[in-house]
Parts: structure tokens; C-alpha cells; sequence
């Protein structure tokens, strides 16, 4: 898809790897809607990248604050070709730890918001994107969502945010061949351990054996990257219902 005067939704668009395509995407001539929920960042992050962007606060789990920030998107710019799902949490909880079991509603919070938020938007947005003109080959939308190589390799403590991020990758393909028939594609990426406000939470402890099992370049990846990659995505119509590990052949250890 040429990117140049289409249109994309990015969640978590405020910061991070959603701010990084943000962008990626307006330097490359699209017009760009944030969705958040923090007002002030997104506010902030519109205006940061001019005329071409704007916000709007929604809350990916609601299906009634999606279809709002839908309308907004398609009445600002008139109409949707990209989604990038890039909103999501995630911290640590024993499946038993020093407290007794993990908390039900935590797990329950996890995925509602990394799986059944990403699959809440696309669901909305492609709807939209099949009143598209069709390119040349047929394409209508191109889809992209931000699973984790935990979903492969999860951590101690990540249960949750483990079994999320896998529930995107096993809905790739499915989705794919749904929405095959009206030209619109679908891809997921796997980020490593990358230098977002997320991660930044984490202690020194933490962060550095994360660094030392990566093997090559030995560091954080840059938002930036996971930009770079997305373009390519978006870019390249051949590439469908993949998901593809952006990690520095990270292979994540117990411990």
C-alpha cells in the first residue's frame, strides 16, 4: 500500500512504539489519528506532529469509545487504511507467589485490554476499511498488531501478559483469512525487549539480563525500528497473516 494521503489509527499512539510510527507514517505523507487514554500525552503528540495528526481518547476495551474514536477518524480525515495496534500493559505475577494465588481480575485485565482490545479496534476499523477504493491488486486496509516473543518465551511471572500476547499471534492467520475477501491484510510483530515507557519501569535488575541474552546488537531496541518495520509492512502487499519477531534474537531464559 502506498502510504503517501492515507489514513491510520494507531492506539497507544501517544508514546512509545505507537509515537515512533506516528511519526514514521506522517513523514511518509499520512494523515494520522492517535487514539489514547491519557488526553495530555495524546494532545501533546498530535500537536508535536502538525496538521496531519490528531487524537482521540478511547478506551480499547469499550466497544462504544472505539466505534466513537472510528467515527472521529473517518470524519477527520474520511476514512481508515492502516491500523497499528500498539496499546497494551503488562507486569509480573507468580501464578502462586508469597501471597497466595495470582489475581483473577489481573489476568483478566492483562487480556482484556493486549488481546481483546487489539481484536476490539481491528474488528471496528476494518469494518471501515472495506468502504475503501481498492488499489490495483484490490487492497483495501493493511492491519498490524504488537504481540511479544513472551508469547514464545515468556518470563517467570508473565502468565498473563504471556498467554495475551499469544492469543494475538494465534488470531493472525484466522483474521487474515477472514478478511481476505474484502483486501485487507493483516500482520502481527513480536517485539524483544524495546526502550519504551513500559520497559523503562522495569529495575536495572531486570533490564540488564534481558540485555545479555540478546544477542546481537547487544541493547534495548528503538522505537524507531519497530516503526521501520511497519512501513515495511504496510509497504509490501505480499505480507499477510505473518507475525514476525523483531528482537535481536532474543531467546528469553527462566531467569
Amino acid at each position: 500500500m502506498e502510504i503517501s494521503n492515507k489514513v491510520a489509527l494507531i492506539t497507544g499512539g501517544a508514546s512509545g512504539l505507537g509515537m515512533a510510527t506516528a511519526e514514521t507514517l506522517v513523514e511518509s505523507g499520512a494523515n494520522v489519528m492517535l487514539l489514547d487514554l491519557n488526553e495530555d500525552n495524546a494532545k501533546k503528540a498530535a500537536e508535536s506532529l502538525g496538521d496531519k495528526c490528531s487524537y482521540v481518547v478511547a478506551n480499547v476495551t469499550d466497544e462504544d469509545s472505539v466505534q466513537n474514536a472510528v467515527n472521529e477518524t473517518v470524519k477527520k480525515f474520511g476514512g481508515i487504511h492502516i491500523v497499528v495496534n500498539c496499546a497494551g500493559i503488562g507486569s509480573a505475577s507468580k501464578t502462586v507467589g508469597r501471597d497466595g494465588a495470582h489475581p483473577l481480575d489481573y489476568f483478566k485485565t492483562v487480556v482484556d485490554i493486549n488481546l481483546n482490545g487489539t481484536f476490539n479496534v481491528l474488528r471496528l476499523a476494518a469494518v471501515e476499511m472495506g468502504n475503501n477504493e481498492p488499489s490495483a491488486d484490490g487492497e483495501c486496509g493493511v492491519i498490524i498488531n504488537t504481540a511479544s516473543v513472551a508469547a514464545y518465551d515468556g518470563q517467570i511471572g508473565q502468565a498473563a501478559y504471556s498467554a495475551s500476547k499469544g492469543g494475538v499471534v494465534g488470531m493472525t492467520l484466522p483474521i487474515a483469512r477472514d478478511l481476505a475477501r474484502m483486501g485487507i491484510r493483516i500482520n502481527t510483530i513480536a517485539p524483544g525487549i524495546f526502550d519504551t515507557p513500559l520497559f523503562s519501569m522495569a529495575p536495572d535488575t531486570v533490564k540488564n539480563p534481558l540485555i545479555e541474552m540478546t544477542q546481537f546488537p547487544k541493547r534495548l531496541g528503538i522505537p524507531k525500528e519497530y516503526a521501520a518495520l511497519s512501513k515495511h509492512i504496510i509497504e509490501n502487499a505480499f505480507l499477510n497473516g505473518e507475525t514476525i519477531r523483531l528482537d535481536g534474537a532474543i531467546r528469553m531464559q527462566p531467569k
